[in-house]
């Protein structure tokens, strides 16, 4: 079984959408940049989420998701102990690893799922980026789709009577 984050990608995320380029994207930048553009409080959709503080734009890089880098294989010994809970923190890299946000991460590993999100994910080498797909306003709660493979059975709640699982 695997609940690992997929993210949708940035070509998932709409074929018109044109992704800036910047010899600054570091993570530095994000962290020190945006920290005041975003806040963990409790959300309606599940326990805690990340809200806009201000209004962000279409595209702007939010904050990465941080976490431990680990290879495939032990991130799928550790799923099993998170799905447990009722948690998924692992997000895939790529085939060979993972980033664990249960271990070193940050306050991106609050974002919650959404069927209709108004973030995206951008992997750049090894940063997850989190985006966002269009303009969003102040006090709106940011989601991305896990894009999981939904065997975890846990159940999506975007919205009242939603059925799709993480």
């Amino acid at each position: 079984m695997s609940a690992t984050r997929r993210g949708r990608s940035a070509s998932a995320a709409s074929a018109t959408t044109r992704l800036p380029t910047s010899s600054t994207s570091t993570r530095e930048e994000c962290a020190t940049g945006n920290r005041s553009v975003i806040s963990k409080r409790r959300s309606k959709i599940q326990g805690w989420g990340v809200f806009a503080t201000r209004p962000i734009p279409k595209n702007k890089r939010i904050v990465d998701y941080a976490g431990e880098k680990i290879p495939t294989r032990e991130s799928l010994k550790r799923e099993a102990r998170y799905l447990k809970t009722g948690r998924i923190w692992c997000f895939k890299l790529n085939s060979r690893a993972v980033r664990d946000a249960s271990v070193g991460g940050n306050i991106a590993r609050f974002i919650n799922h959404s069927c209709a999100p108004n973030c995206y994910t951008h992997i750049v080498r090894d940063t997850i980026w989190i985006r966002a797909a269009r303009n969003i306003r102040r006090g709106e709660e940011l989601t991305y789709d896990y894009a999981t493979d939904g065997e975890s059975g846990i159940r999506c709640r975007c919205r009242p009577g939603c059925k799709t699982r993480l």
